[in-house]
């Protein structure tokens, strides 16, 4: 347990945020297998978006975004992926 007072409220930090991380990762998987299973360009377009914002919270390491991206593009029908932003 805890004894100091920044250690307490620290404990109390950690909890909350293993929370938050716990329901944005399950709310990506709960994507992923949705995705897998409709194999619709929309259901997929959402779980890469959601994908995105895991890494971009650092909740998941963007190289596992990056290799959750791609399996989910391979799903897309050919030239049904989303286009890339063009560069200024």
């Amino acid at each position: 347990m805890p004894v100091t007072k920044t250690a307490k409220r620290a404990l109390r930090g950690s909890g909350r945020k293993a929370l938050i991380n716990k329901q944005i990762i399950l709310k990506l998987e709960l994507a992923m297998r949705s995705a897998r299973k409709a194999k619709s360009k929309e259901k997929i377009l959402a779980a890469i978006s959601l994908a995105d914002k895991a890494a971009k919270k650092r909740t998941i390491y963007k190289n596992k975004a990056a290799r959750i991206k791609k399996a989910l593009t391979l799903l897309l029908p050919k030239g049904k992926g989303p286009s890339p932003k063009k560069k200024k």
